[in-house]
């Protein structure tokens, strides 16, 4: 079993790339695919999911581009890169379109129904019996306030 918040992968990382030379700049149209092992963030089960990406980045010549100066980006320059010399290396733009897809919170099904707060049963496989009423944790100090009359 893996750590809380840890994602395990199953198979490699598919890739398919487009390069196409566009004016002053590289277009790169891609999709990556994996499929992954996660911690469900309700009942806490592995469980294993397909994640894919299909993503277009635009990479410029780092030269010219000014350095350790602030500028504002404009909605395409959020996914640009730059590159130097004769090579392109695309591991950083591809592991993160990777992370963007895993969920911050994982869930096993759409309907999981996590644990019981009681008493830590599974509530997915049959009820515990537990009484799981919610009570507004804010009010809880005047549970038992009485008003004179």
């Amino acid at each position: 079993m893996q750590n809380a918040g840890e994602c395990g992968f199953l198979s490699p990382i598919r890739l398919q790339l487009t390069v196409v030379r566009e004016y002053d700049h590289i277009r790169v149209n891609g999709r990556v695919e994996a499929r992954v092992r996660l911690n469900c963030s309700r009942c806490l089960k592995e469980y294993e999911t397909e994640v894919f990406s299909s993503f277009t980045i635009f990479y410029t010549p780092a030269a010219g581009m000014p350095q350790d100066e602030e500028v504002e980006l404009a909605e395409e320059d959020l996914i640009s890169a730059t590159y130097g010399g004769d090579e392109i290396d695309f591991t950083s733009e591809i592991a993160e379109q990777v992370a963007m897809e895993i969920p911050f919170q994982p869930l096993c099904k759409e309907d999981c129904r996590g644990l019981c707060t009681r008493c830590g049963a599974d509530l997915n496989g049959a009820e515990c019996g537990c009484d799981r009423t919610v009570e507004n944790v804010k009010l809880s100090a005047l549970k038992n306030f009485k008003i004179k009359k």
